[in-house]
């Protein structure tokens, strides 16, 4: 056990991790230089397109100095603010933390909240600055702040370019004697954390745990604490670049185990592995239930495949634990779920994943996040969709959630910065220059108005270098209405949305001269209106699609065409009651992109 480090790297979003740990898997030489390539524990197409990290992964190193052999199991974490659960539960599974800062960009909301978690934990940390080979790197700047973070001297930050592999190696010595070896009893009845699964259409479920006490075998009998199901354990190994099979996993290591469990339900990340024969007298208190800040509903594109996507998303949630969904059904699109997620890019990711590694495709509803409804009987109602909202008469007051969120930019876009968060209902709560041209915002403001475009917007006014982290602080009041587009009259509920009074009439008229464009024109006029309750408050047509019925008309009197113009109209009015309106994908994307 002593000679085993767990550790994790946690940064801000594009600080250079993935490209830190090619250069300690080229060094430990884990990988020969033919398996080698840029990123390699972003194995996901996406995560290559898109140049982040989507999913934590584990794997271990042989490290040998002066005679000793090391194993160094590091567990890689994603830097976007939407996938923080990620980092909580590798951080549960670690004694330390390398905190990677970017030299040219310095430090970040991200950082600092990854920072904070890491300490809660009591990781040993190990500051370094990356990328200091760039023309831009502010080398010294950015290690004054890291100290003034942490609270360190100069000499114990470790300056490296992760791109050339200058200065990496002094950091594998750093690793073996700083961070310490896990803690934990050998003879212990077994207990071992579950801090991610997958599914293998061949072999069930893996699930990568952390033994804390204790050793597994393979052909043990073991029991999951939590669901109390007990199982043989088929296949016991270590994590390297693919699954490595060994007899035994001792006290302090990470691997994996297969069981041959077909069904989800069964795996849930944070349960305990212990023996059933002799288990352990309780579970491993582990990281915290992931709770969604956004809701949206997910149907299957043809009706009958509604049970393919049920298990689709049953699979999809082992490889994603932060993902949750129940069944739901709609007027307009027939049964499907309402899905749980941890922000609008988190949405994009799921949506892709399903289609590009399932080859499911769904149609997404507009997202919502979840508000708290007091009713005058008493009773309070948590609505996480429009149409779930009581009647008006029954409602005494609705509140939604607010957030405490920090933006970090620096002071040239600090009054475009500003007048944002303002606009999305912020309340200035403190601020703070963190060097002299650096300042830290702390606002307070509703989820609702960050949900939707607020990340891009702040990346943009700021040319990319304003950083923003948040959490939840609690439910407030609001003045919300709930504003519905009506398509013909009839209301089309995967349109609804609950929106602020102030901004209903604007988004309402922005609404309807979106959906005018996107709904393709048919044979009769089609009202495309905005309403709150039974008040109408914009409204567009999109016209009808006509034929010239007067063309064989040459001469004669005007009555001839009157009375093929009065025939059509009749049946435009006949076509109109019995049509149906069908509402492209691209309208129900389109409310997100209104700007």
């Amino acid at each position: 056990m002593k000679n085993i480090r767990n550790f994790c790297i946690i940064a801000h979003i594009d600080h250079g991790k993935s490209t830190l740990a090619d250069r300690l898997l080229e060094l430990t030489k884990t990988l020969d230089a033919r398996q080698m390539e840029n990123q390699v524990l972003d194995d996901m197409d996406l995560e290559r397109e898109k140049g982040i990290t989507i999913k934590s992964h584990a794997i271990q190193m042989e490290y040998s100095r002066s005679g000793e052999k090391y194993l160094l199991n590091l567990i890689d974490t994603p830097g976007h603010v939407d996938f923080s659960y990620e980092v909580s539960r590798s951080i549960a599974s670690c004694e330390g933390a390398l905190l990677v800062v970017d030299a040219s960009q310095g430090v970040q909301a991200q950082t600092i909240s990854n920072l904070y978690q890491a300490i809660d934990h009591n990781l040993e940390i190990i500051p370094v600055i990356n990328k200091i080979d760039m023309p831009q790197a502010k080398t010294e700047v950015v290690i004054d702040e890291v100290c003034d973070l942490l609270g360190c001297d100069p000499e114990d930050v470790f300056k490296v370019s992760a791109k050339t592999g200058e200065g990496v190696a002094p950091l594998l010595d750093a690793i073996v004697d700083k961070i310490p070896a896990p803690k934990g009893d050998p003879s212990a009845p077994l207990q071992a954390l579950i801090f991610d699964s997958i599914f293998n259409s061949f072999r069930g479920i893996i699930a990568y745990f952390k033994v804390k006490n204790g050793s597994i075998h393979t052909g043990d009998h073991v029991k999951f604490f939590n669901t109390g199901e007990d199982y043989v354990a088929e296949e016991v190994g270590v994590l390297k670049m693919k699954l490595h099979p060994t007899d035994v996993i001792s006290c302090g290591d990470v691997g994996y185990i297969i069981t041959g469990i077909k069904t989800a339900t069964e795996v849930k990340v944070g349960d305990t592995i212990t023996l059933f024969d002799n288990p352990c007298k309780e579970a491993i208190e582990g990281f915290q239930e992931v709770k969604p800040m956004l809701f949206a509903g997910m149907y299957p594109v043809q009706a009958d495949k509604y049970e393919e996507l049920r298990s689709t998303l049953e699979k999809f949630q082992l490889n994603d634990a932060s993902f949750v969904y129940e069944p739901e059904s709609s007027l307009a699109l027939g049964f499907g779920f309402r899905c749980g997620f941890l922000g609008l890019l988190h949405l994009e990711i799921v949506q892709e994943r399903l289609y590009r590694e399932f080859n499911m495709d769904v149609i997404t509803t507009v997202p919502n996040v979840s508000y708290k409804v007091y009713t005058t009987k008493g009773e309070v109602i948590d609505v996480h969709n429009p149409s779930g909202l009581p009647a008006p008469t029954l409602i005494e007051h609705i509140e939604e959630p607010f957030i405490r969120a920090q933006v970090i930019t620096s002071k040239e876009f600090y009054g475009p910065v500003m007048k944002l968060c303002l606009d999305k209902r912020g309340t200035l709560l403190s601020e703070h220059y963190l060097t002299s041209d650096r300042v830290e915002l702390n606002y307070e403001m509703p989820l609702s108005e960050i949900v939707f475009d607020f990340y891009d917007k702040l990346k943009s006014i700021s040319k990319g270098y304003a950083s923003f982290d948040y959490h939840i602080s609690g439910y407030r009041p609001a003045r919300l209405v709930k504003l519905d587009i009506l398509l013909n009259g009839e209301p089309a509920d995967a349109l609804s949305t609950l929106i602020h009074e102030d901004h209903a009439y604007d988004f309402g008229r922005r609404m309807c001269l979106k959906l005018k464009d996107l709904i393709p024109r048919q044979q009769f006029d089609i009202a495309v209106q905005a309403a709150i309750g039974a008040k109408i408050i914009a409204r567009e047509t999109v016209r009808q699609v006509r034929k010239d019925v007067t063309a064989k008309c040459y001469g004669g009197d005007v009555t001839r065409k009157r009375k093929l113009l009065e025939k059509q109209k009749e049946g435009k009015k006949r076509m109109r009651q019995i049509g149906t309106v069908q509402v492209p994908q691209s309208a129900f994307m389109a409310v997100l992109k209104l700007d």
